[in-house]
């Protein structure tokens, strides 16, 4: 992950909400060449896996993701920070909540689809520590394109005790 640097924005990640929904479609409309809808939105939310959050900044949303939960990983399945807010650090702040998220006993792994196109979207996962996994021939509905599947592993730090005679005789 990214170290925050001076430039950087922070922000206050919540929640999604129904009055949040113009601010995030105006930020999927600018970003993606196949925007959701509303519709498609508001369907997914209301699953019951299915989770909204946005990162807001001077009581503006100037980014959002949706994921599922699954029984062992989370699941990306929109992603988008506002152009004008871009390389500010936004979604490294969004992808570091959702990382916080796993853990070694539940679960375990982030999974995202990205196009082939999106070469942004890849360096920016890949920066955050997601790796390319497998490739989805033809995977889009709006384009005969492929989608790398992307995934983050969780890893449990272990800690590192110092090598000395007690350890070595306790251990």
């Amino acid at each position: 992950m990214n170290p925050i640097q001076k430039q950087d924005v922070a922000v206050h990640i919540r929640w999604m909400i129904r009055r949040d929904m113009a601010e995030v479609l105006a930020i999927e409309n600018t970003s993606f060449e196949f925007p959701w809808f509303e519709e498609d939105f508001i369907r997914c939310l209301r699953q019951r896996n299915c989770i909204g959050m946005v990162a807001e900044h001077d009581d503006q949303v100037v980014g959002f993701m949706i994921y599922e939960l699954h029984k062992t990983r989370l699941h990306i399945l929109n992603f988008a920070v506002s152009e004008s807010m871009r390389r500010h650090g936004i979604g490294y702040q969004m992808v570091a909540k959702l990382l916080s998220k796993l853990s070694s006993q539940r679960r375990s792994r982030v999974q995202l689809e990205v196009r082939e196109t999106n070469l942004a979207a890849q360096l920016f996962f890949r920066n955050s520590g997601f790796r390319a996994v497998n490739v989805m021939r033809e995977y889009y509905d709006d384009t005969p394109e492929d989608a790398y599947v992307m995934e983050y592993h969780h890893v449990e730090e272990e800690m590192t005790l110092p090598l000395n005679r007690i350890t070595r005789l306790a251990g």
